[in-house]
């Protein structure tokens, strides 16, 4: 799959690209079950709400599940990916938020690269985030509300907040959260936009876009698989002095593009 002219713009000039229906109906319930099979899983990986009941994230979920391996590796997201990047790519974060109907923490405004920046000492924003809707995403249950054209103007905040960290399992964006004023100037200057769509639908991001989320009112779920891509060219840090690997990818080995489908679940991952 290739993007066209005008989306490729798009994305180069207000920092996001929603792709509806990108995945069928039967491919994002394929991905439900295999979230919910995941998040079962006890470990670091699995990152809680402040309450301690619902889960807020789940990280590499495509070192343990069949059906996220085969996504990361589809032509449908590894070629927009490889075209935004103008080469070959690897897998540097892979994350599941997940907001619970009613109860759903919100996400701070904030910019990814930030944070990449901050803990893995990554020189460039040479990344693409995938966000993939795994549940219908609306007005009501928390979606993800982005700066439009933002990320053009490079970093507002670096280095982390005073004060402990908000997460000692992942860098939270409460570590690197926006102020008030900042907020006001960047609204002012580029307005906001909330990402909407069915379950299936794809966003692709710029690492450097701020954005947030606030909490879920309503009674649907809002589960947002985030899958950022990273130039391989692109190094950080050596790994050994990286964060674990349920926050940052270890292998730098560009990923192939399979022909094997999501749905049903691979038997044999290539």
């Amino acid at each position: 799959m290739r993007l066209s002219q005008e989306q490729v713009r798009q994305f180069r000039t207000q920092g996001y690209l929603i792709l509806d229906g990108l995945f069928s109906p039967e491919e994002a319930e394929a991905l439900q079950d295999a979230f919910q099979r995941d998040s079962l899983i006890p470990g670091d990986h699995r990152v809680a709400e402040q309450d301690g009941g619902e889960v807020r994230a789940v990280y590499a979920s495509h070192t343990r599940q069949p059906e996220f391996a085969a996504l990361i590796r589809t032509p449908r997201v590894l070629g927009p990916v490889r075209q935004l990047l103008g080469g070959e790519a690897y897998i540097y974060q892979f994350k599941i938020n997940a907001k619970a109907p009613f109860s759903g923490a919100g996400w701070s405004w904030h910019q990814d690269f930030a944070a990449w920046q901050m803990a893995d000492e990554l020189r460039l924003p040479r990344l693409v985030n995938v966000g993939v809707f795994l549940d219908e995403v609306n007005e009501f249950n928390g979606p993800v509300i982005f700066c439009p054209g933002s990320h053009r103007d490079g970093l507002v905040k670096k280095g982390r907040a005073a004060g402990p960290a908000a997460s000692e399992q992942h860098v939270d964006p409460e570590d690197i959260a926006l102020t008030p004023a900042d907020m006001t100037g960047l609204v002012e200057r580029h307005g906001l936009v909330s990402a909407k769509g069915a379950a299936g639908t794809v966003v692709l991001f710029d690492p450097e876009i701020v954005h947030g989320s606030a909490t879920n009112m309503a009674p649907f779920r809002r589960r947002l698989l985030i899958v950022t891509y990273n130039d391989v060219t692109n190094v950080p840090k050596p790994a050994g002095e990286r964060r674990p690997e349920y926050v940052v990818g270890r292998d730098t080995a560009p990923l192939e593009l399979t022909d094997q489908e999501i749905v049903p679940a691979l038997e044999v991952l290539v």
